[in-house]
């Protein structure tokens, strides 16, 4: 597939190993609930040993965000580092079938493919454990500049700032996209990866570098220091063109430096697992925006497509969501 394409994702090609776990365990193993965990290789292959039955699937955040879109329909490309191995050959198959464009070339072997430790607590919440492999290797080589130049909108998740080489590759697809007339979005990620970079993170906001941001309440608020949302979103609408700001069952926001849009959170059944909520936001409202749809609409069918993710294990959706869009009337 050659562009134009809507979004271009690009993030840590991770595969999820994803296991339920009670509370105890993650004192045991000194897991701090709710956060990504970076760790080795032997820390992984210890988690491991001692998770229970698990399922393994492609995830990554921002893989996660490419996979809802094609679901949507949308024209999707991403950019992520795998090996050479068996989790790479399944990320890379997993990606080109549900029609993303993934060409970036994988390494030789080593470090092997990136995964997650993924265990979810009964109250739904995840807590994961990253061995980061093959991803630190991303660099500013692995930037197709036609792609970046072709894709309305390029979007990266915050967890690129832990690899060092990703910041310069992330920033020189700033630089192609903003050259051409496209945008850059990106999502804040987890509240400990705000407290590791939060003044890069405000300087890509400030500098024009980002133009979209993606949050959860949690981070919004650590990314300004303060226990008080409507500080955060004050500050927020200063620093970039639109942020979107979600809020669990409470519903999300919508934030310009003119509006702000207040959007209820879709009924469910049962929560299941939370596993990429905050990325199918992303993809549902990425969708919307790059079809025409108002920032309102966005939200809600950012909450559309988080509101499956979550009644389901794993972070992508079993539904298709063209499908579930055109039945909600949105």
């Amino acid at each position: 597939m050659t562009g134009p394409f809507d979004v271009l994702a690009i993030g840590n090609a991770i595969v999820d190993i994803i296991a339920h776990a009670e509370e105890d365990f993650l004192v045991t193993e000194k897991i701090i609930k709710g956060a990504m965990n970076l760790i080795d290789a032997d820390r992984a292959e210890h988690l491991y040993s001692v998770m229970g039955p698990a399922t393994e699937q492609s995830g990554g955040s921002a893989g996660n965000t490419a996979a809802g879109i094609a679901s949507f329909g949308g024209r999707t490309a991403y950019f992520g580092k795998v090996s050479r191995d068996h989790l790479g050959e399944i990320y890379r198959h997993d990606m080109r079938a549900i029609g993303v464009h993934f060409e970036t070339e994988p390494l030789a072997g080593e470090p092997p493919t990136a995964r997650s430790m993924i265990f979810v607590t009964p109250d739904g919440e995840r807590s994961m454990n990253t061995y980061l492999g093959s991803c630190v290797e991303l660099g500013p080589e692995d930037i197709d500049e036609a792609v970046v130049a072709a894709s309305a909108i390029t979007y990266f998740e915050g967890y690129l700032w832990d690899p060092p080489r990703a910041k310069e590759a992330i920033r020189k697809a700033a630089d192609v996209a903003h050259a051409h007339g496209r945008r850059m979005a990106m999502t804040l990620s987890d509240p400990f990866c705000v407290d590791r970079y939060r003044a890069e993170f405000l300087d890509l906001m400030r500098s024009g570098t980002v133009d979209i941001v993606f949050a959860n309440e949690h981070e919004a608020k650590a990314l300004y220091q303060t226990g008080v949302l409507e500080e955060a979103i004050n500050a927020i609408r200063a620093d970039c063109q639109i942020a979107a700001v979600t809020r669990s069952e409470k519903g999300s926001l919508t934030v310009t430096r003119e509006e702000t849009h207040n959007i209820d959170a879709i009924a469910i059944d049962k929560l299941v697992d939370s596993t990429g909520a905050g990325d199918l936001y992303a993809a549902g409202f990425l969708y919307g925006l790059t079809h025409g749809r108002p920032l309102a609409e966005c939200a809600r069918i950012g909450g559309l497509a988080a509101s499956e993710v979550i009644q389901q294990i794993g972070p992508r959706p079993h539904a298709v969501l063209s499908d579930v869009l055109a039945q909600s009337g949105i």
